[in-house]
């Protein structure tokens, strides 16, 4: 009877709460060491006693309905449906695979420096211009040779030949950077001493027709004719011809020698691109080349090896070709061709990025700054107003000289712009101290 009337008390009181908002407890009717004692250790002697006892149906329905008025039937809330994954091992962060995004180099599209150079010839075969190791830059109008110190900016003559010996057709700085030979109109090859202004030897065997073409080896001296014949010089001994390279029908008018020595790359107005092995030379008979390249269809005369990856070598297209072609030397297999729109005069690899600049004559007159393996268009540098005709670079890599239309530009174009110098005032007539140019 006491469980009939307690079970109607606490229904009547639950059923009152539930049609109000919501239930709020009162703390002050609550048993706290009860509730903890039930909790912890009194549940489980409840347990026992509601196991020994005989089935209740009303406790049943007792429990049943507490469970459906406080939701304690829903089990699932908060629970995992499978084993909970187990925790990623923390990773120690590697520093050298981090990296900073690389700042984008600005090229500048001014000159730094302008020069003016009247007499220069306009002549796409000649090699006219050398900037040497010693910061010293050579440069030849008709019959006169010209020094251009880059770090005081003074000028000095160096030598003016005879009208029966020029004009000078070449010139090129040797390693020791006092040294420089000087090509002639007459087949015949100077040797002069820039420190003490002194001719030291004058080569008159070997060719037969003007010296086009002039590269330093270490102690040989290589020269490009006219004739169509290449000659290893050395200037050590008394008989200089030391060996002979024949395989172009024209004349000679690029040469550039691998960084390692062995590699000697020659271009000629027959369109032909030779590759030749000294380790082959051979003294008494003419050399055999290593590659004959056929594939450019005009003169060819710039050629550049690269500094990064020392089997390829760049060669570059006259006014019927305009192509600039990669060429691996191993196999003589050509690596890519890209049309440049351009007779292209000279090219030169940057020694510090993938990058490579051309030059370039009709119709364009300018130069381009591309980046390797993309050959996309980084920059294109305008000031010349006709055909730039010769190309050299700085001994520190950083900057480029150009020649053509009567000027010498000086261009900043493997430069960091941040380490840059100001630039300086365009300067006119740097040789007007000479009083025979105007």
């Amino acid at each position: 009877m006491s469980i009939h009337i307690r079970y109607n008390l606490t229904h009547n009181r639950i059923k009152e709460n539930l049609e109000l908002d919501r239930f709020i407890p009162s703390r002050s009717a609550m048993d706290f060491h009860y509730a903890h004692y039930m909790l912890t250790e009194g549940w489980k002697e409840k347990k026992k006693e509601e196991d020994q006892s005989p089935f209740s149906p009303s406790k049943e329905a007792y429990r049943q309905r507490l469970k459906e008025v406080f939701g304690m039937n829903r089990s699932r809330i908060l629970a995992f449906s499978n084993k909970p994954p187990a925790p990623l091992p923390l990773a120690t962060p590697n520093l050298e695979a981090v990296s900073l995004p690389k700042r984008i180099r600005r090229v500048p599209q001014t000159a730094e420096r302008i020069l003016d150079c009247p007499g220069l010839i306009n002549d796409y075969y000649l090699n006219l211009l050398d900037w040497g190791k010693g910061n010293v830059l050579a440069i030849a109008l008709e019959n006169t040779v010209y020094l251009w110190d880059a770090s005081t900016h003074t000028t000095l003559e160096l030598v003016t030949v005879s009208d029966d010996e020029g004009p000078v057709t070449s010139v090129s700085w040797a390693p020791d950077c006092r040294h420089i030979a000087i090509g002639l109109d007459n087949s015949k090859i100077q040797v002069w001493d820039s420190t003490a202004s002194r001719k030291v030897r004058t080569l008159r065997e070997g060719h037969q027709a003007r010296i086009g073409s002039l590269a330093w080896n270490r102690n040989i001296l290589t020269t490009g004719s006219a004739d169509s014949r290449i000659i290893n010089n050395d200037l050590r001994v008394r008989s200089h011809i030391v060996e002979t390279y024949r395989g172009h029908r024209h004349e000679v008018c690029g040469l550039k020698w691998s960084p390692s020595g062995r590699y000697l790359a020659s271009g000629g107005n027959d369109n032909l691109v030779h590759i030749w092995d000294r380790s082959m030379a051979s003294f008494n008979s003419a050399t055999q080349w290593l590659h004959r390249i056929q594939d450019h269809t005009a003169a060819v005369k710039a050629l550049a090896w690269c500094p990064f990856q020392s089997n390829m070598l760049a060669s570059g297209g006259g006014m019927n070709d305009q192509c600039i072609k990669f060429w691996n030397i191993n196999t003589g297999a050509c690596l890519n061709s890209v049309n440049t729109g351009s007779q292209v005069s000279a090219l030169i690899w940057s020694n510090n990025e993938r990058e490579l600049l051309s030059s370039h004559g009709l119709p364009d007159n300018n130069l381009i700054l591309w980046k390797y393996p993309s050959m996309v268009q980084m920059a294109e540098l305008t000031g010349h107003t006709s055909r730039v005709l010769f190309m050299s670079q700085s001994p520190d890599g950083l900057a480029v000289a150009s020649a053509g239309d009567e000027t010498l530009r000086i261009w900043n174009v493997f430069g960091n712009p941040d380490q840059a110098t100001p630039k300086k005032e365009v300067t006119h007539e740097p040789f007007a101290h000479v009083s025979r140019i105007r």
